[in-house]
């Protein structure tokens, strides 16, 4: 790595103040009270997260010790015992939250399904006397592969329940990345489905697992869940159908109390090469901060639905599907399938529909809507909408103004959220109701979160000056290892600052303005070298997708003998706009305005989609590959559309 620091060059200067409405309902309540409770997290951190933990858990045993810090590792609320699954279910019995709908489910083909806390219980018992039953207990890895349904929410809560280790394979991945996982953690039972709903054809779940376990010596037992009736292979005294599993248990069952460091599940985050990295989280830190920072982002109130769109595989829907949002007592909505099935508008219809009121997405699938059209929008109310989310990567400002305006309808204050797998729960986002709101910035730190932006030896670098994302002490929803590799988790999170072993590097490049509002710039392996300048590509992004005919854009370098990197963008443009050589030259010479001439693309090439992951990344690895003319190379298992790279390939 250079000694330079990155060039950050964009700059926003509209704010938007949160309404006089929302303000006065506020579950934070005042900017005077964020940097209160803030400034006692970062300067007292035991004391203040022992009195959350206190206040927000219910525990079993008391925690003697609220942190045990011994660079890389910690372990948080020692001493004390807890059960996730109570703590998300057994709470709300006896209250009137029993009878409130836990889970709202929409399939893709439009069934739906509605769960409330006791009925949630009730199949929860149910599956953990089944694992207790075939000899699943507490350490035993259990490996879910299944559609965005109810009953994977069922299997993680059953799994906390009875101290087993999920790890959530998501849907889109082939079988033999199912088999990489399954062996890394040596799973002994996999749940899956026979199918899954997307754009109007079945997912083979079934069909992907049989290819899998072939190769899985430790895998005794399949549990099948029937979604789509397509017909699929049970292999006998191995698979069983969820349903005839169901049969004849228990309608309750004693959640057993465990360590507040037992493991609670695996994430395994795909690497651009090499094998994915299984990401440990534990039990009452990660519950603590999913909880907290649900309540106090999303400003969660009892009459609250939330739709989260992310699949129950990535890291989102751990925390801000099933266990932030139960553990709160909330109303989650679930749907099975596309955005655009059977027409564009299918969250707005949802939306609509079922009464949500609070909206969490990816900029991606915000850049798909822009790109689609407003009038897809403009067919539907959107009344009920008070809070909007953004998750997955920096948001442009172009794509936020629109979400705002388009969504939002000018009323909806907009979380921006900056988070990792590995983080476990959101670092940085804006407090509703309490924060000015900056296009593209995520701004504050959450409490506890001591964020810095550093050079390379892991100093602080002034205010306006890009540098790396730093986080200076642990906090309690931290990933605890890399299953299996702890040597590997020490190098990848805890070695990039000499000397200083206890500081996080996020592998991401950002930026603090003169109010301290965090950029993310994007990821330092993403960073340009251009004529000496280091440059985030998330700013490039942004100023070619404030161009009115551009929908969404990536930016890549590719090696050049004078520059160093020479810069290439892949542009796809918005319905009814042509591409041309003069379109080209306009989107240029857009950039050379809105950052500098240091910025001007090298070459702009148009694309009708671009190479994404099935949570709607953008595959940057792929197109530098591409951009540079070589083949594409590493892992593309988790690829959503393999012709789209044909497609570019093609162009060459």
């Amino acid at each position: 790595m250079s000694d330079q620091t990155i060039t950050s060059v964009s700059r926003e200067h509209r704010s938007f103040r949160p309404s006089a409405e929302f303000k006065a309902q506020a579950n934070l309540g005042s900017d005077a009270v964020y940097k209160r409770l803030y400034a006692e997290s970062v300067n007292s951190p035991e004391k203040f997260w022992g009195r959350q933990a206190t206040e927000q858990l219910i525990w079993r045993k008391p925690f003697k010790k609220v942190l045990d810090w011994k660079p890389p590792h910690a372990k948080w609320f020692v001493g004390g015992k807890l059960n996730v699954s109570e703590n998300c279910l057994d709470r709300h019995l006896g209250t009137a939250r029993e009878n409130k709908a836990a889970l709202i489910f929409e399939g893709e083909p439009g069934d739906v399904r509605t769960i409330t806390y006791k009925q949630l219980h009730l199949h929860v018992s149910r599956l953990a006397h089944i694992f207790e039953n075939m000899g699943v207990g507490a350490g035993d890895r259990v490996a879910l592969y299944l559609p965005m349904i109810p009953e994977a929410v069922v299997a993680m809560l059953a799994c906390a329940r009875v101290g087993a280790i999920h790890t959530v394979i998501f849907g889109g991945f082939s079988a033999e990345a199912i088999k990489d996982r399954i062996n890394d953690c040596k799973a002994k039972l996999v749940i899956t489905a026979d199918g899954g709903w997307r754009r109007g054809k079945v997912i083979e779940l079934k069909a992907n697992v049989d290819k899998a376990v072939e190769g899985t010596p430790t895998v005794q037992s399949v549990i099948v869940v029937k979604r789509c009736g397509n017909p699929v292979t049970m292999k006998e005294g191995r698979d069983i159908w969820w349903k005839d599993a169901w049969e004849g248990a228990p309608n309750s069952h004693k959640a057993k109390a465990f360590d507040s460091e037992h493991p609670l599940f695996i994430l395994y985050t795909s690497g651009s090469t090499g094998k994915p990295k299984g990401v440990l989280h534990t039990s009452a830190g990660y519950l603590l901060g999913a909880k907290l920072t649900s309540h106090y982002v999303f400003d969660l109130k009892e009459t609250d639905r939330y739709f989260c769109s992310a699949d129950i595989g990535w890291i989102t829907g751990h925390s801000y599907v099933v266990y932030g949002l139960l553990a709160n007592g909330s109303t989650v909505f679930m749907y099975e399938g596309a955005p655009n099935q059977p027409e564009p508008d299918r969250f707005w219809q949802m939306i609509d529909r079922h009464a949500i009121t609070i909206l969490y997405t990816a900029p991606t699938a915000i850049r798909a809507f822009m790109r689609w059209g407003d009038n897809y929008v403009l067919r539907h109310s959107l009344a009920s909408l008070r809070l909007l989310g953004s998750v997955g990567e920096p948001i442009n400002p172009e794509a936020w103004m629109w979400y705002h305006k388009m969504i939002g309808k000018k009323r909806c204050p907009i979380v921006d959220t900056w988070w990792q797998t590995e983080t476990g729960a959101i670092m940085i986002a804006p407090m509703p109701g309490v924060t000015a709101c900056t296009p593209g910035s995520a701004t504050k730190p959450f409490f506890g979160i001591s964020a810095k932006v550093v050079d390379d030896q892991g100093k602080e670098v002034p205010r306006n000056t890009g540098g790396k994302l730093a986080i200076m002490k642990p906090w309690p929803s931290m990933l605890r290892t890399l299953w299996g590799d702890d040597e590997r988790y020490k190098k990848a999170y805890w070695s990039e600052f000499a000397g200083q072993p206890g500081v996080y590097f996020t592998g991401d490049g950002a930026r603090q303005d003169k109010d301290g509002n965090f950029w993310i710039v994007g990821r330092i392996d993403d960073v340009l070298n251009v004529s000496g300048h280091r440059i985030g590509t998330a700013e490039i992004e942004s100023a070619l997708v404030s161009h009115p005919a551009v929908a969404e854009a990536a930016a890549v370098g590719r090696p050049d003998e004078l520059k160093g990197q020479a810069l290439v963008v892949f542009v796809t443009l918005k319905s009814g706009q042509i591409a041309t050589e003069e379109l080209k030259e306009a989107l240029r010479s857009h950039v050379g305005r809105e950052i500098g001439s240091l910025a001007k693309p090298d070459s702009i090439r148009f694309a009708a989609s671009l190479p994404k992951t099935r949570s709607g990344k953008i595959m940057r690895r792929i197109l530098k590959e591409i951009a540079a003319g070589g083949l594409v190379k590493g892992d593309t298992t988790t690829l959503e559309d393999f012709s789209v790279v044909a497609a570019l390939q093609a162009e060459d």
